[in-house]
């Protein structure tokens, strides 16, 4: 029996319609897809750039904070060196005052021992003793007061050195948060730009 040459033709015409269906959705699949890779190219380098700025952002904070750490162990040095020089200070005059308070007491015995021998001597020497011991108690309170006042002093340095410390990094915080809306914001624009909504990302 012959073939029906017909009906293979109109079969033939049908899967020839479906395949070029077929072409043209597989077509329209590969545009998108690129469009969408061409998209997300573009979406990784703007992050890329974000990486960058990132990072350079970072190391000059970085590099501000060893400066600031820099300036607060000077500051903790100086601070250390002032406390040093007085304690020395201190030390010496301590030394000094123990020396003339043991001369002095030296000097009353000797004016005890002159005692037995004269009596108006003795009195005499009584009165130079008092005075000695007066003098040595009026100098005993005024290194106290001195070394009180170098210890409201040292104090008052190392408050104000923390408040200037303080006030520079509250000025650093505020210049960095400021740089951080600012970069933040050119990025939303850019992202607009590209037609992105950055609430969606």
């Amino acid at each position: 029996m012959p073939p029906k040459i017909k009906r293979t033709g109109s079969k033939t015409g049908g899967q020839k319609k479906k395949k070029k269906s077929q072409d043209a959705e597989t077509e329209i699949k590969h545009r998108r897809t690129a469009l969408e890779l061409e998209i997300l190219r573009d979406h990784l380098a703007l992050r890329r750039d974000e990486t960058r700025q990132a990072i350079v952002c970072k190391e000059r904070l970085q590099q501000r904070l060893q400066e600031l750490e820099a300036e607060v162990e000077r500051a903790q040095n100086d601070g250390k060196a002032v406390y040093a020089e007085m304690s020395r200070q201190y030390q010496a005059l301590r030394k000094e005052t123990e020396t003339q308070s043991h001369r002095w007491e030296e000097e009353v015995k000797v004016l005890r021992k002159q005692l037995e021998t004269c009596q108006r001597e003795a009195k005499v020497a009584q009165g130079e003793a008092k005075q000695a011991l007066a003098k040595r108690d009026k100098t005993l309170v005024q290194l106290q007061t001195y070394v009180t006042d170098m210890e409201a002093k040292y104090e008052e340095i190392l408050h104000c050195s923390l408040d200037r410390l303080l006030a520079k990094l509250t000025i650093a915080k505020v210049e960095w948060d400021a740089a951080t809306l600012r970069l933040h914001d050119k990025h939303k624009e850019l992202l607009r730009q590209f037609g992105l909504n950055p609430l969606d990302l």
